[in-house]
């Protein structure tokens, strides 16, 4: 038995849509349910003698854990990790026959810890802000009121009285969360195509920047609520555009209470145990968080995990799907729902009988003449989000017509460069589910011979490895250049992660003349070059090294 992790939640989370605190807890099955039991009765005797009586309690149970989370006020959320880590002590000592800390001195510990992280004058902001329908966000520094241009943000120990609030300068501005197993990215980079083909400044967070409008704030990943945050506070942005990551969620929450619009563009096997989930119905629970605050739905129809959870939601619900012709699809506009479709080659938005026509996909550049499938579907999204945050059309063509996979715009997806008659393309594909799209768009792309690049970072269970191999050796490359990915081992051993890789394709039955092995990302880059000729297709799928490799393909002379 043993405590993993011990946190706060600020927002909306797998649990609930409460702020609180919460323990994930490492137990043998046998034993969970005594010790949730004893939890429970510590927990409330906390909540009740530290003045929280009207908080709750949640637990979730996993194979092999619990997750056990109480609520708590806004302004008191580190003090409710030590109410749960005291309560969750007390239980273990109760089980195990031993003397738990003496109840009377806890409290007034707790009840001090309490007090001192106090903030009154956050809470009644909060209240005022919420009367008004006017969205909140705070954390450790800052709070604001509104959203984007229509923000205002103070230190959070320097909080005005609601009646010093020019509440007539406040307003929000449209949002949107887009998550996903793969696609996310590029879905959100699309939608600022599109935002500012119609004059305006989206506030952008992602995997490898911060942006509003053409400034990107910082590098690295900015895909969790500290992001999202950020670029809501920034008083140029006008819609904000969220890309909103597992990890992000299933840590703190959600940082907004309330979005116009969410999408689940699909879910497949990443990450599996991980924060208790490990399943793909788990998987799919994380991401579905983001539409509990959402006036609007966007779903993948194709996606079957997706397509059976949205069929529960109560929400308006726009699906996307490559297959208009489906019976969840018919079914849908029959009953005058929205839809993004393709249809016979031509991207269109219908509600229920109504049809919009608006572009072909092979006149998306990133679909790559429309071999690029998933990013035909990654357009099908957008343009649903972009509908239902008030975009209109002529915008949301221009955009998607304008929006072009290169380095400088959609940096590591997709990225397309000719050396000498040889056809690289470089991508972040890194589990089998992206893996499989990637694979099945190259054989659509005429080449003499195909190389892949394959790695896997050291957090990836093996059975998800071997997944990866088997869906790449099935595409029967010409070439597997096995990769160590030296910045991303994460607890694995050098040389570990290649050897699971290259046993797998041996079982799979590929000879050992169509693999290599090179120690590191770049090295393995370089050596698929040298291997190239004219006629030929390299998918590099680079993630240690990104920026080098792309100046390595710029470069005239690399």
């Amino acid at each position: 038995m043993e405590v993993r992790d011990s946190r706060r939640l600020t927002g909306a989370n797998l649990l609930w849509e409460r702020p609180g605190a919460v323990i994930d807890v490492e137990m043998e099955d046998a034993r969970r349910p005594a010790l949730i039991e004893a939890w429970s009765e510590e927990v409330r005797l906390r909540l009740d003698a530290v003045g929280w009586g009207s908080e709750g309690l949640r637990v979730r149970s996993f194979e092999g854990g619990a997750s056990l989370a109480i609520s708590a006020p806004l302004d008191a959320l580190y003090a409710a990790t030590e109410v749960n880590e005291s309560a969750w002590r007390a239980a273990v000592a109760r089980l195990d026959g031993e003397e738990p800390e003496e109840l009377d001195v806890e409290v007034a510990r707790l009840r001090a810890e309490i007090e001192e992280e106090g903030n009154p004058a956050l809470l009644a902001l909060r209240a005022a802000a919420l009367e008004r329908g006017l969205p909140f966000l705070s954390d450790d520094d800052h709070v604001s009121v509104g959203l984007g241009v229509g923000s205002r943000t103070w230190p959070a120990r320097e909080l005005p009285e609601p009646v010093e609030v020019d509440w007539g300068e406040l307003a929000s501005v449209p949002t949107a969360m887009i998550t996903g197993t793969n696609g996310k990215t590029t879905t959100v980079r699309l939608l600022s195509a599109i935002v500012e083909a119609a004059g305006l400044v989206p506030g952008v967070t992602s995997t490898d920047r911060l942006r509003v409008g053409g400034d990107v704030l910082e590098a690295g990943d900015w895909s969790g609520p500290g992001g999202a945050r950020r670029v809501l506070r920034d008083r140029r942005t006008q819609i904000g555009l969220l890309e909103t990551a597992r990890g992000g969620m299933m840590r703190r929450g959600l940082a907004l209470e309330r979005c116009d619009v969410s999408a689940v563009l699909n879910v497949g096997a990443d990450h599996l145990g991980e924060w208790g989930v490990g399943t793909l119905e788990g998987l799919a629970e994380g991401k579905f968080i983001v539409t509990r605050v959402a006036g609007t739905v966007v779903l993948n129809a194709d996606d079957e995990v997706v397509a059976a959870r949205g069929r529960e939601l109560d929400q308006e619900v726009v699906w996307f799907s490559l297959e208009p012709e489906g019976a969840l699809i018919r079914e849908h506009l029959a009953a005058g729902g929205r839809a993004a479709l393709l249809k016979e080659g031509r991207l269109e938005l219908r509600r229920g009988a109504e049809v919009r026509e608006l572009l072909a996909a092979d006149q998306i550049p990133c679909a790559l003449g429309g071999a690029a499938l998933y990013n035909v579907a990654n357009a099908l999204a957008a343009a649903a989000i972009a509908e239902r945050l008030g975009i209109d059309l002529d915008a949301i063509r221009a955009g998607l017509a304008a929006f072009e996979s290169t380095p400088e715009r959609n940096p590591g997806r997709l990225n397309r460069f000719e050396r000498g008659g040889v056809q690289v393309l470089v991508d972040f594909a890194h589990n089998p589910h992206g893996m499989q799209a990637l694979l099945e768009m190259a054989a659509r792309l005429p080449a003499e011979r195909r190389l892949v690049l394959l790695g896997q970072a050291g957090d990836r269970d093996d059975d998800s490895v071997r997944e990866m191999v088997r869906v790449t050796w099935a595409a029967r490359p010409d070439m597997i250049v096995v990769k160590e990915l030296t910045e991303h081992m994460r607890g694995r051993e050098p040389g570990e992660m290649p050897a699971l890789i290259e046993a797998e394709l041996r079982a799979e039955g590929c000879p050992p003349e169509r693999f290599v092995h090179c120690t590191s990302e770049l090295d393995a880059v370089r050596w698929a070059l040298e291997w190239g000729r004219p006629g030929d297709l390299l998918l590099l799928l680079v993630h240690d090294v990104r920026d080098e490799v792309l100046r390595l393909l710029e470069a005239p002379d690399g």
